[in-house]
This record gives C-alpha cells, sequence and structure tokens, in this order.
C-alpha cells in the first residue's frame, strides 16, 4: 500500500485528543512519524502515542503550552532531536472561550488575553520557529474557524478575531516561504463534537445550526482528510489558502 507521507516527521499542536488526535491517526496512516504536543493531558497523550506506534511509526509526546510563545522553540528543538528533522508543522492546539458579548460587564478580560496567546501568538510563534528549521517542500498547516470569516452570531468576537489574524499571518507566511517551495494553509474547521464543543451537540440554537448549509456537526476524519491532504505530495502548488471544512457555514 503507497503511504504517501512515508518518511515525512509531522508535529501536531494539541494532540493528545479531539482533532489533533485524529489528524496525528490519519498522518500515521499515511507512513508519517508523528509529534504530539500537549499541556496537561499526559494519560491521554501517552494513550495517542501508544496507538501511532502501533500503526508501525515512531511517536513521541511533549509537553508544551502554547499559550506561552518561548515555548515554541524548545518545541521544535524537542522534535529535530528526537527525529532528525520536521518535515509538516500542523497548529491545531486552541481555546474557544465564548457566550459573552464585549460589552458584558462579567466578561473575563484575563481569559480572552490568554485565549489570544494560544489561538494566535502561540500559532504565531510555531511558525516562526519551524520556519527555520523546515527543509525545502516543507508543510504548515493550521486549523481556524469559520468563525474567522463570518462572524453570524454575538459573543464570539474574541475567539473570532483570534482566528481571523490566523489567516492574514499565514498569507504573509506563504509569501515568505514561497521561495522555499514551503507551503502554508489554514483549514477553517466548522462544529465538532470535541472537548471545545462541551456537549453542545444537538443543543445549540436553531439559529446556529441553520447558518450551515449542511445541518450537523463535523466528523473529526473530515477535518483531519483535508490536513493530510495539504501535508501530502498532491498540495504543493496550494498555499496562502484557506480551505473550508464548515458545512456550508462560510458559504
Amino acid at each position: 500500500m503507497n503511504k504517501t507521507l512515508s518518511g515525512k516527521v509531522a508535529l501536531i499542536t494539541g494532540g493528545s485528543r479531539g482533532l489533533g488526535a485524529a489528524t496525528a491517526a490519519a498522518l500515521a496512516d499515511q507512513g508519517a512519524d508523528v509529534a504530539i504536543s500537549y499541556v496537561a493531558s499526559a494519560e491521554k497523550a501517552a494513550a495517542v502515542i501508544g496507538s501511532l506506534k502501533a500503526k508501525g511509526v515512531r511517536a513521541v509526546a511533549i509537553q508544551a503550552d502554547q499559550g506561552d510563545p518561548a515555548a515554541s522553540g524548545p518545541l521544535i528543538q524537542k522534535v529535530v532531536e528526537t527525529f532528525g528533522k520536521l518535515d509538516i508543522l500542523v497548529n491545531n492546539a486552541a481555546v474557544a472561550w465564548q457566550g459573552k458579548t464585549i460589552d458584558d460587564p462579567e466578561i473575563d478580560n484575563t481569559a480572552m488575553d490568554r485565549q489570544w496567546m494560544i489561538n494566535t501568538m502561540g500559532v504565531i510563534a510555531n511558525i516562526r520557529a519551524a520556519a527555520k528549521v523546515l527543509p525545502d517542500g516543507g508543510r504548515i498547516i493550521s486549523v481556524g474557524s469559520g468563525l474567522g470569516t463570518r462572524v453570524a452570531f454575538p459573543g464570539t468576537t474574541d475567539y473570532a478575531a483570534s482566528k481571523a489574524a490566523i489567516v492574514s499571518y499565514s498569507k504573509g507566511a506563504a509569501r515568505d516561504l514561497g521561495r522555499r517551495n514551503i507551503t502554508v494553509n489554514v483549514v477553517q474547521a466548522g462544529m465538532m463534537d470535541t472537548d471545545m464543543a462541551a456537549g453542545s451537540k444537538g443543543k445549540l440554537p436553531p439559529i446556529i445550526m441553520e447558518s450551515h448549509a449542511i445541518h450537523r456537526f463535523a466528523e473529526r476524519d473530515e477535518v483531519a482528510a483535508a490536513i493530510v491532504f495539504l501535508a501530502g505530495p498532491h498540495a504543493g502548488f496550494i498555499t496562502g489558502s484557506v480551505i473550508d471544512v464548515n458545512g456550508g457555514f462560510t458559504a
């Protein structure tokens, strides 16, 4: 069976659960050796690593807080020390603290600032660090959100903006790194039944589901498949692009 990513090394941030774990598995299925980062879920990370090794690839879990941009350099360096290189960076780690409008007196501004550090500054730091070690033809894929393009309801201002910023940064990085054939893209994921959705499947107000052309949650594997495609050999001429996998939310 031809595995399109054999010999490649991938890092998926926030890979201990949800979309990150699904993406790690999908990349391993294509033959990539995989590193995942995690903040506190050591047991979950160990379980993911066990399942990846069972697929016949090398795998390692590295503790790193994406909310601290200073952690990015050591994270990338650890991957290179472990595997000898890094070919694919998947920025998946993120948080979603939503629900309160910006004029709500009870909004937690400290949490909002932390969200910016994780969703935006941490991703930017990862891209900067990875750009120094990726080979020509490397891949950078960041997981965004349809809210980065279309803010369809109140209470999501900071989250939406943190994701929109990644789109612009990725477009700029694509220009900067294009001469090395390093591609930089964003996959804007839709709602998925993950920890971030916090059990909201089947409980959301009708207006939210009706804002989608396809009225259901995304499957993790559907989003992971788009990431794997962008990481692979057939996506070498796709860069600075935003791929929507969100059921027509941005249509």
